[in-house]
């Protein structure tokens, strides 16, 4: 665990939280299970239901756009190998739609197998799609594409061609 890129992004988060006018305490996991990711998970001891809700919006929507700046702000300038990746977690939401990412992907690969035609996963977010390809690439008799353009971005999953 590179100690500084982890107090980079610890810092950077807890700042946000105090603009949103919402000071918490940020909690650093190394999750290698998650690609190798750091997790950065926000306190949520002082806030109201109503709060975490908000925090992590419709369908995790407000979440997936804290981390997208995150990665997108704390590598700016980073040489490639040297950028590092960040999940932001807060009320194990992050954890719940990885369980429910996994089980849509297996009912997929259950599916494809079955027909023999391929299945197109909609309603995905970019960091859901990839964690779906990710999931998917130990199966190998299985493939996965992205097809179209955002907002309408979708996941394909067929056959491997051998």
């Amino acid at each position: 665990m590179n100690e500084a890129l982890v107090q980079r992004g610890k810092q950077w988060l807890e700042d946000l939280m105090q603009l949103m006018s919402l000071p918490t305490q940020v909690d650093v996991h190394d999750r290698v299970e998650a690609e190798g990711s750091y997790w950065l998970t926000i306190s949520d001891t002082s806030f109201t239901p109503e709060q975490t809700q908000s925090i992590i919006g419709k369908d995790g929507a407000v979440l997936d756009a804290i981390q997208y700046l995150a990665n997108t702000t704390l590598n700016l300038g980073q040489a490639e190998g040297s950028q590092q990746a960040y999940t932001i977690e807060l009320a194990g939401y992050r954890v719940r739609r990885q369980a429910e990412l996994q089980a849509i992907a297996d009912q997929a690969a259950q599916q494809v197998r079955e027909t023999g035609n391929e299945y197109e996963m909609k309603a995905l977010s970019a960091a859901e799609r990839r964690q779906v390809h990710t999931y998917l690439k130990t199966f190998g008799d299985l493939e996965t594409e992205s097809r179209g353009r955002e907002p309408d971005r979708r996941l394909v999953v067929r056959l491997a061609l051998s």
